[in-house]
């Protein structure tokens, strides 16, 4: 009985977190009529129509989460901004702009990065691939993808627009799907061309193909969940062709915009508007690994918009007041906002960024920032839900296991 209302807590909080701050209406992506058909619970997300459950047999939060740890989920994440990058000083301009090895990327690869501010701040995360095909590809997050369209060419105009370097926003013309879970390698090596072994691509490979069929597609093994999976870029007349192939798989099944945030931040990873933003660099973010190791080129080298703000001259990285940690031990689930004390519950040292049940530990977890002096992992700390204190622990992130794929 508890667990069962611990649960109706957690897809309360999700359909909060996925429908505050957006207009009434919201933008159609190539699957609506699909979700619809399948009792898909519609909200806005990103100013995007999306669905956060399936109102179905076997649906909901909760199984739709199980259904991907499990066996296979497939998720509509269309509202992400895709954007292809040509030229031949188009992985110099890009590493002006984020502060990942762009260049040392080979081909067929990628990597998860972030665009920063001259403040050395986080404008966004996103996935850049340096494509076999010539060209990089760039996944960006959907609620940010103009603001970080109007930042690229900000800054192409200041190196004065540069004519090797041309960047091309796809809008609406792919939708981009993602298939996650230990059964999604099967599913999608069902659906492209014989002559692609999928167990011989690894975690953040990918290349264009055909999918069900379809020409023109993009597939790369990648996602969100801390599971195996992949994320297919698709012309967006045919996204619903290749989503039923995969449904027509054994043990696939559609899931929402809820199962994605509780899987998401089991595998401790950032929500950008949330755990990660405008106001916070990598060091803060605890995503100082984006930059490489210590000796890294880039962290050496340097030469991306703000680095000097959190980098030393050397690449050594500057102390920062706070830290994003993992959190556990609380009783109920801690929401975005919610006080955090240190052990004697006197002395306020952070908040949580997002919190929610986790459906796989059974018990609430939650990420938040703290002053660095609490960050350790053990550390006791004292959480403020709804007025009252409940004793929890510092814990390292993720907080359950994940499987990305090595071939």
């Amino acid at each position: 009985q508890k667990l069962e209302m611990l649960s109706r807590v957690a897809l309360q909080g999700s359909r909060r977190l996925l429908t505050r701050g957006f207009a009434s209406t919201g933008i159609p992506t190539p699957l609506e009529s699909f979700h619809k058909s399948l009792g898909g619970k519609m909200v806005e997300f990103a100013g995007y129509s999306l669905p956060v459950l399936y109102e179905k047999d076997n649906g909901g939060v909760m199984a739709e989460h199980h259904q991907t740890r499990e066996r296979a989920g497939i998720f509509d994440v269309s509202h992400m901004g895709q954007i292809k990058w040509h030229g031949d000083g188009c992985a110099d301009f890009i590493e002006k702009c984020v502060v990942g090895d762009v260049k040392g990327l080979k081909p067929g690869t990628g990597l998860l990065t972030l665009i920063t501010t001259a403040e050395g701040t986080i404008i966004d995360d996103c996935i850049v691939s340096k494509a076999k095909e010539g060209y990089i590809y760039m996944v960006v997050n959907g609620a940010c993808k103009h603001k970080d369209m109007a930042h690229f060419k900000e800054q192409l105009e200041k190196h004065g627009n540069p004519s090797d370097v041309c960047m091309d926003y796809m809008e609406e013309t792919l939708a981009l799907v993602a298939i996650q879970g230990p059964a999604a390698a099967a599913a999608t090596q069902a659906i492209v061309p014989p002559s692609v072994d999928i167990s011989k691509v690894d975690f953040m490979q990918g290349f264009d193909t055909t999918l069900a069929g379809v020409e023109g597609c993009r597939l790369t093994r990648c996602g969100y969940t801390g599971e195996d999976g992949f994320e297919l870029s698709i012309p967006s007349e045919s996204a619903e062709k290749v989503v039923r192939a995969l449904l027509s798989q054994p043990d696939v099944d559609v899931c929402g915009l809820g199962a994605r945030d509780s899987l998401r931040l089991e595998a401790g990873l950032c929500l950008y508007g949330n755990d990660i933003d405008d106001t916070t660099n990598p060091i803060e973010g605890v995503l100082g690994w984006t930059m490489g190791g210590k000796g890294s080129r880039r962290r050496v080298e340097q030469g991306c918009l703000g680095m000097e703000n959190f980098l030393k001259e050397d690449g050594g990285l500057k102390k920062v007041a706070r830290k994003r940690v993992g959190i556990a031990g609380m009783k109920a689930p801690a929401r975005q906002h919610t006080e955090l004390y240190d052990a004697s519950g006197e002395n306020k040292i952070g908040e949580v960024t997002s919190g929610t049940f986790s459906p796989t530990l059974k018990k609430p977890i939650a990420m938040g920032y703290v002053e660095t002096a609490h960050a350790k992992a053990g550390t006791d700390i004292m959480v403020n839900i709804r007025g009252k204190m409940q004793p929890a622990k510092v814990e390292k992130m993720p907080f359950v296991e994940t499987h990305y794929y090595r071939a």
